[in-house]
């Protein structure tokens, strides 16, 4: 840690950084006293290193705190600083250093140091002529140590020489100013540092006396200096080296001559704070970052127990010539001229530079905005290119649509017609011209207009496929009977568009299956009539005879009981044998045409014949009937009898199930009749294709009455077969109240 800071008649900040007004030299050895005997033993810390740091002219803070920086990052344990700034006008008395020596040894006496930092040529001066009386033996580090100096080695002194800039700072006021006839230097020349400073000016200069005489302005700053400088001759050169004092407060200046020469001649000096920023055009200088971390490395080397003069003086010759743009300007002097790697200080900054935050948001908005410009026109060369594909795909498809034997139809998502193809302009003879919406309707045959509509209603709002077939009145009047298939159609969006149908002239197929749905209906009401005839005249005949031979053999055995016993007994197995032909005859009977199907209706025949097959086949048969109406048509009770019998003849025959249901209910228009059973089931497609089990008589029988047949089966799941047959006299007036509803709906669209 830094624990004393002493300052002695100066400011804390140190020269050439903000000037700070010191105390008055008479106070001086007052504040040294002070400070250093109330702070000093507050400061030791057991195992800690101590060094003092004695300041001169010419160092601030900044190069002290890097050099305290990489020594403290180099050495494990604790270091305590303490700072001793020596510049007082009476530094030169010899009385004066003699009693600051003391004065110094009195207050850090008390505790060993293990190593004193000297800063500038002054405090090294006094740290060696002192160091026997002060500080015996403590080892010595210097900075801000010209090379001249540091060449004297010094027993236990080490430290690092910085090479002043004058050549380079002279080389190029010269190159800067090729016409200059003169150079004038202007130093106090008062101290001893500043007399090496123009001695170091005069021998450089003295390499170019053939081109330029040296004038001297030696002096401190003041009325007088400025009456010289204002006296100078034209084409002069100006090396300023006037050290400001801050212990001094005089009504002129260092910085006030500075001012003034640098207004009328080109003005240069080896130190920066002379220069730059201060009207002077520059000059070359050292890097005062490096010298600061290389002095922190010795320290560190010397704490670290090796010897001073083991340690050679590391010499710091890196130089930057560095100038103030402004004063080039001023004095017009091309940046060409200045020498290679030279820094150019207080650039106004470019238009991008001073502008930056500005131009880099407005650059990025215009390159948004023509990143965009360039996605808008590739999205129109897009869309056009798309618009062309599609007006092409549009062309060719109506081309197909006008030239297919279909009559091609689209609508809306509201079911308005938008476009018809020529076969069905055609067909309708409706003029295109006149537009499409629901003009349609009226070419719809009226009995089947309802279902039509209904059935576009329906896929509207579900926006699935579908198919109908109704009429449609072509352009000489006739009806044809047509199929059409219809398919939904979507937008680019994947929203619903409407539809596109294509319907075919299916009357003749229609006029085929209707006369073979005739001719099957004629041939199964042939059958039914036959099976009528017959079962009458086994029911009247065939019966009744039976009967009669069964009562008579019934006589003979009753008055002939003189006969044997052997013929008795033929008898009444004859007997027997009449009585069980008489009923296979009468099942026979019942299984062609059921007598009860005519005279107590459809449920009470099926319920009989479950009853008859049940006694026959020793299979268990429930049977269950639910709101069966009392008036079933005749040609529907014979369907639903013919269904029940040849479904329960197959399930006796091959399901092997011994437990079967019938159940048979009526519901609002409809009756219905299901058969299950248990069994082994089978393949229906298989079935159906092969023609076996029946179920294509039972589909005809339902189709001839407008019914649904329901098969179900796999094979080891049972079967289920389901008959639904309308009732037509019942439920037309409710049908046709539901299709009005539906074509109000579709025609309301619009």
């Amino acid at each position: 840690m830094r624990n004393v800071r002493v300052a002695a008649s100066r400011g804390a900040s140190g020269w050439p950084g903000n000037p700070a007004q010191g105390a008055h030299a008479p106070l001086a050895m007052l504040g040294i006293w002070l400070l250093v005997l109330t702070s000093f033993p507050a400061s030791a810390q057991p195992n800690a290193k101590n060094v003092l740091v004695l300041v001169s002219v010419g160092r601030g803070h900044m190069s002290i705190d890097q050099m305290e920086s990489s020594l403290r990052s180099r050495v494990p344990w604790p270091v305590n600083f303490s700072i001793v700034y020596l510049e007082n006008p009476r530094f030169e008395e010899k009385p004066y250093r003699e009693s600051l020596a003391e004065t110094l040894r009195r207050g850090y006496g008390g505790e060993k140091q293990d190593l004193v930092v000297a800063v500038s040529e002054p405090a090294l001066l006094f740290a060696v002529e002192y160091r026997d009386r002060m500080f015996p033996g403590v080892p010595i580090i210097f900075m801000s140590i010209s090379s001249s100096l540091a060449d004297q080695r010094m027993p236990g002194v080490t430290g690092v020489a910085t090479r002043a800039g004058t050549r380079g700072t002279v080389d190029l006021a010269l190159r800067l100013n090729p016409d200059a006839a003169a150079v004038a230097v202007i130093t106090n020349n008062a101290l001893e540092m500043e007399r090496d400073w123009l001695a170091s000016v005069h021998s450089e200069l003295l390499r170019h006396q053939d081109k330029v005489r040296e004038i001297d302005l030696l002096g401190p700053a003041n009325g007088q200096m400025l009456d010289r400088v204002a006296a100078l001759p034209p084409h002069t050169l100006i090396m300023f080296q006037l050290v400001p004092r801050d212990t001094d407060q005089p009504a002129i200046s260092a910085y006030d001559v500075l001012a003034d020469a640098a207004q009328h001649f080109p003005t240069y000096s080896i130190f920066p704070a002379l220069a730059l920023d201060r009207g002077g055009i520059g000059g070359a200088y050292y890097d005062a970052t490096i010298e600061p971390v290389l002095t922190g490395e010795l320290a560190a080397k010397v704490l670290s127990g090796v010897r001073p003069d083991d340690i050679p003086v590391v010499h710091d010759t890196s130089l930057q010539v560095r100038v103030d743009w402004r004063q080039l300007q001023r004095w017009h002097i091309p940046e060409s001229a200045l020498p290679p790697g030279t820094e150019v200080l207080y650039r106004p900054p470019t238009l991008w530079e001073r502008d930056r935050k500005y131009f880099i948001p407005a650059m990025a908005l215009i390159a948004a905005q023509f990143l965009l410009i360039v996605g808008l026109l590739w999205q129109r060369a897009r869309k056009r290119k798309a618009e062309a594909v599609l007006r092409e795909s549009e062309r060719r498809f109506r081309v197909l649509a006008d030239t297919l034997p279909s009559l091609i139809w689209m609508c809306d998502s509201r079911g308005r017609i938008t476009y018809l193809n020529h076969r069905q302009l055609a067909f309708t003879g409706l003029d295109p011209n006149a537009g499409y919406g629901h003009a349609w309707t009226t070419y719809v045959h009226p009995d089947d207009l309802n279902d039509v509509l209904g059935t576009l209603s329906r896929a509207l709002k579900s926006k699935q496929p579908f198919s109908q077939e109704y009429r449609l009145r072509r352009s000489d009047g006739a009806y044809r009977w047509l199929f059409d298939v219809a398919s939904p159609r979507v937008n680019g969006d994947g929203s619903f568009a409407g539809f596109i149908g294509s319907a075919v002239d299916s009357t003749d197929q229609k006029l085929a299956q209707q006369t073979l749905e005739k001719v099957s209906g004629q041939l199964i009401e042939a059958q039914e009539r036959e099976r009528r005839r017959i079962a009458r005249e086994l029911h009247d005949d065939i019966c009744q005879r039976l009967a009669l031979l069964s009562v008579e053999v019934e006589q003979v055995q009753s008055i002939s009981d003189r006969l044997p016993g052997a013929t008795k007994q033929s008898l009444q197995e004859i007997q027997k044998h009449c009585e069980e032909i008489a009923a296979d005859v009468q099942s026979l009977s019942h299984q062609l045409h059921s007598s009860k199907l005519d005279y107590l209706g459809v449920a009470s025949a099926i319920r009989g014949f479950c009853r008859e097959l049940s006694k026959q086949h020793e299979v268990n048969i429930e049977f269950t009937e639910k709101e069966v109406p009392k008036h079933v048509p005749e040609d529907i009770a014979l369907c639903l009898f013919r269904v029940a019998q040849e479904a329960l003849h197959n399930a006796v025959k091959y399901s092997g199930a011994s437990q079967l249901s019938v159940g048979i209910s009526g519901m609002p228009g409809e009756i219905q009749l299901v058969i299950t059973d248990p069994g082994v089931g089978f393949d229906v497609e298989g079935a159906k294709t092969n023609g076996g089990l029946g179920l294509v008589s039972m589909q005809e029988r339902v189709n001839l009455v407008k019914g649904r047949l329901s098969v179900e089966s796999r094979p080891g799941s049972g079967a289920r077969i389901a008959a639904v047959v309308p009732l037509v006299g019942e439920n037309r007036s409710v049908l046709e109240g539901q299709a009005t509803k539906e074509t109000a709906a579709v025609t309301g669209l619009a």
